[in-house]
């Protein structure tokens, strides 16, 4: 584990030593969610390192953003790759692995920009980067992305590879990174289609996909009475379903929610539901409504 003392000072050995970097750029007039404004620049370090992971399994590799400037209108940050290894950091000089992650990570955002495009082995989590990487200027008019590979020449910064966005591009890219996710969410089989779930404890804590979050759920289709654990398999469903917890003004526990699950067995007995894809919302009769 480095200090942040330590990767500072790591930041600018970088830039004294002339090593490359990448730089995302910001431009925007309209304030920014803060949100936004980090999904912004951890997602492309998240792209980094998956993309190091894939082209380079030897190497154990880390991404770590610095914000470089901010001022009126313009946000910039430097992204500083290396190794870790012996307790030291080696910086990862290649100025060709740099480029070309650009180049591709740009194709690959590029590809949504018109409707029915899409990067066919994407995955879940490839395609909440994406979404977070254009959430800032979808939702600020007039703003623009800029992601360049840098590599430094005799003291001189040379761009060897860049993508850019503006607004409109960043909002057809969410649109159908959306519809990408859905079709994924579609794909994934379910034991138990359309049934009806309803929460008996809710949570608006988030837990990594696939493992038990601190909710309880009753689906009488399935486990009659049952409370058990709720377990999201997809990033989607858990979005819309926390929505209806921490966002609608409605009472959680007097909705129902038509979803496709899977389950969780010991043995005979139903331990927990995986929730695989959520239909839709209604509401839910008050039993003692007629009373």
């Amino acid at each position: 584990m480095f200090s942040d003392n330590f990767r500072l000072d790591a930041y600018a050995t970088a830039m004294e030593q002339g090593q490359p970097f990448i730089r995302l750029k910001l431009d925007t007039e309209q304030p920014v969610e803060l949100g936004d404004f980090v999904g912004a620049f951890t997602a492309i370090a998240s792209e980094y390192d998956r993309y190091v992971r894939r082209t380079r399994p030897d190497a154990d590799p880390n991404a770590t953003l610095f914000v470089r400037e901010v001022r009126v209108g313009c946000i910039e940050a430097d992204l500083i790759p290396w190794l870790t290894g012996g307790g030291a950091l080696l910086f990862m000089s290649n100025a060709n692995t740099l480029a070309d992650f650009v180049k591709n990570y740009g194709g690959w955002l590029g590809r949504y920009v018109k409707k029915g495009g899409k990067l066919e082995d994407a995955t879940s989590s490839q395609l909440k980067d994406f979404t977070a990487q254009v959430a800032a200027i979808a939702n600020a008019p007039g703003s623009s992305l800029n992601v360049a590979a840098i590599e430094i020449k005799d003291g001189k910064q040379e761009v060897r590879a860049a993508f850019k966005f503006d607004t409109g591009e960043a909002r057809a890219i969410r649109e159908h990174v959306e519809d990408h996710r859905v079709e994924l969410e579609k794909r994934t089989d379910a034991d138990h289609k359309r049934v009806l779930m309803q929460f008996t404890r809710s949570d608006i804590g988030n837990v990594k996909l696939g493992k038990r979050s601190g909710e309880l759920v009753c689906i009488d289709a399935v486990g009659g009475s049952k409370r058990l654990p709720l377990i999201y398999a997809s990033d989607l469903a858990e979005q819309r379903i926390k929505h209806e917890i921490k966002d609608a003004q409605d009472n959680v526990f007097k909705k129902g929610f038509v979803v496709d699950v899977n389950v969780e067995m010991a043995g005979e007995r139903v331990i927990a539901y995986r929730v695989t894809h959520l239909h839709q919302v209604i509401d839910v009769p008050d039993d003692d409504a007629d009373a």
